[in-house]
């Protein structure tokens, strides 16, 4: 989170919070009157999914809590709440049945209770928003790049799933009819030009989601794919769980590794391809990639200029527009991406 500038001031009221409900755990943003960060400390807490829907909401509210705590600000203050997470949705406020959180969860109707623990908390009725939280990644983002230069803004982040976001030129988020737009990661990728079978999402879908090619979720299948290439690797040892083979990756990647490269470069040209699809549905400017592989603190220049050129690459194969109208910038806000877009959609509304 090194590139995100951020200089202390007073905070403009009334000051609006962002939750971002991951499967793992929940992080506390928000921004103030203007839009400005209030912090870029992470402060995140376990999302306890497995224990239901009143240990979720004690622990976003705890989190809440100690965001306001530490920033000298109180309940009185809070003119909004947004909440980042994932979809799909039976309604808007109703969680449908989902890969990333405990199928338990199927019908809970977050958004009423999350608004009455609110209440509670602030001793009066404060509007509660919410949104996919791949959508909302996009928001903070795009007001960066759109200070820069004007024009749209497609956001792709590869992390468990891969994140997906398109922001108006006028700064709005694309949320669709039933908060499902851009949902780029479960269309179907072109495997076959990729040299691959069709991967199974954890979506359900047996089609090849981009999703399955592009991020941590897809590693498995993709090391299933690529060892029999590299037979005397160290992970082609059966007694090593397929998870801790997938996560020691992005390591051997930045130490040369031919085989963790070799799947990076494959992702880098899956993940072109999402770009390029996501460029012929919504024709944006900007295009920012997000995600643990461009994360400053975890891999290196060369290694991001790499996975970044892969994908600019890959991007110029497929896309229907000059390459060199779209203007592609890293992620700045790293985890807080999300929190950050929901405290922002709190403060559009």
């Amino acid at each position: 989170m090194d590139n995100v500038s951020f200089t202390k001031m007073p905070h403009a009221t009334p000051v609006y919070l962002g939750i971002d409900c991951g499967a793992t755990t929940s992080k506390i943003g928000g921004v103030d009157a203007r839009g400005a960060i209030i912090s870029t400390t992470l402060r995140q807490r376990p999302t306890r999914g497995e224990d239901g829907p009143v240990a979720i909401i004690e622990g976003w509210m705890e989190g809440a809590d100690a965001f306001l705590r530490d920033e000298g600000l109180s309940w009185d203050d809070v003119g909004g709440v947004g909440l980042a997470i994932p979809g799909p949705y039976q309604d808007y406020g109703i969680l449908g049945p989902q890969p990333n959180l405990p199928r338990s969860l199927d019908g809970w109707h977050f958004l009423d209770d999350l608004t009455a623990s609110v209440a509670k908390a602030a001793r009066r009725e404060i509007t509660v928003v919410t949104a996919n939280d791949g959508q909302l990644a996009g928001l903070g983002e795009a007001k960066r790049v759109q200070a820069i230069t004007p024009g749209g803004v497609l956001m792709l982040v590869p992390g468990s799933g891969l994140g997906c976001s398109y922001v108006h030129a006028d700064g709005t988020l694309l949320e669709g009819d039933h908060r499902a737009a851009a949902i780029l990661c479960h269309m179907p990728a072109p495997h076959v030009k990729l040299g691959l079978p069709p991967f199974q999402c954890g979506c359900g879908r047996d089609w090849g989601c981009f999703e399955a090619y592009t991020s941590l979720s897809g590693l498995p299948q993709l090391l299933s794919h690529f060892l029999p290439q590299f037979p005397n690797h160290s992970l082609a040892s059966p007694a090593s769980p397929a998870k801790e083979k997938a996560l020691a990756l992005r390591e051997l990647a930045q130490q040369g590794d031919p085989l963790a490269l070799a799947i990076f470069d494959l992702q880098a040209r899956a993940m072109g391809a999402a770009v390029a699809t996501g460029c012929m549905a919504y024709d944006p400017t900007h295009i920012v990639i997000g995600g643990g592989l461009i994360d400053p603190e975890a891999t290196t220049p060369a290694f991001r200029q790499r996975y970044l050129e892969g994908i600019k690459h890959s991007t110029a194969e497929y896309v229907w527009v000059e390459i060199d109208k779209l203007h592609f910038h890293e992620a700045s806000l790293g985890e807080l991406s999300q929190a950050t877009g929901a405290a922002l959609l709190a403060l559009g509304r």
